[in-house]
């Protein structure tokens, strides 16, 4: 009775241990897996598109106006009626933005480049490497996530824009409805298929995929954001409207522009309520 009862307990344990080893095999979600992640999702959302398209993602090339000498691009989409050039962002907030400026904010604090002028260089690098591209056929994407509010111009959001910012949940929905307004507006393809092909494979063999080279772009980002961040620090200048503490930058901005500040400074979130 008692060895039944012992190996009763000793087969219990076993079921716990393997339950327990089940248990810690479960892929867990790092900090260090979630730009992957969404850049996942991103590709998700690419495999949806037509099958005359392709797409390439996280190339970098050669950019002689970049500090680092070179452009680093999320993704690139190649379509019969346009070229697609996808600047992929992970911030979390609210995201305050106008085409024209050079900053953007996040919640109105947290500096950031403006992302289309970022593309707009990458847009630039890849023209040097597909020589005969027109202007008028690519369309700059920048994507954020859910996690993100836009308070940007109405025109980023409107299809009919050369320059759009999206949710990366609809990302093929509005590369989808972009490629529709075109066909509507040519009567033929702009890009046959062997020219989509010769497009993609000419990107794809100037492609850098040199691993030190990659790292050495990747510090060069990290050294110039820390310039910029040093270049922002805090001056005592305050917004008018809330007093918030600014950047020198920020503060030297508003006393240069006489209209429409008259010499007060102001945050970036006030900037933008005043200047719309």
């Amino acid at each position: 009775m008692l060895s039944k009862l012992l190996k009763k307990i000793s087969n219990k344990d076993e079921q716990n241990k393997h339950l327990q080893n089940k248990i810690d095999l479960k892929p867990k979600i790092t900090s260090n897996r979630i730009g992957d992640l969404g850049e996942y999702k991103i590709n998700i959302q690419l495999d949806q598109l037509p099958k005359n398209s392709k797409y390439i993602s996280d190339i970098l090339i050669p950019n002689p106006k970049a500090k680092s000498g070179y452009s680093q691009i999320d993704h690139v989409v190649f379509s019969p009626y346009a070229i697609f050039v996808i600047e992929t962002k992970n911030y979390t907030g609210t995201i305050y933005g106008n085409r024209g400026r050079a900053k953007w904010t996040v919640n109105g604090k947290f500096p950031m480049l403006n992302p289309f002028n970022q593309n707009y260089g990458h847009i630039l690098a890849i023209k040097s490497i597909l020589k005969k591209l027109d202007d008028s056929n690519l369309v700059s994407i920048v994507s954020f996530t859910k996690r993100s509010t836009f308070k940007v111009n109405e025109e980023l959001r409107k299809i009919q824009s050369n320059d759009l910012i999206v949710y990366d949940i609809e990302l093929s929905e509005f590369i989808n409805r972009k490629i529709n307004v075109l066909k509507l507006q040519h009567k033929s393809e702009i890009y046959t298929e062997q020219e989509i092909l010769n497009m993609y494979n000419q990107l794809y063999e100037a492609n850098i995929t040199d691993s030190g080279i990659r790292k050495k772009h990747v510090q060069m980002l990290k050294e110039n954001r820390n310039e910029e961040e040093s270049e922002n620090k805090k001056t005592g200048a305050v917004c008018k409207t809330c007093g918030k503490e600014v950047s020198e930058k920020v503060k030297q901005f508003c006393l240069s522009n006489e209209k429409p500040f008259n010499g007060n400074v102001y945050c970036y979130e006030h900037q933008n309520l005043i200047t719309k």
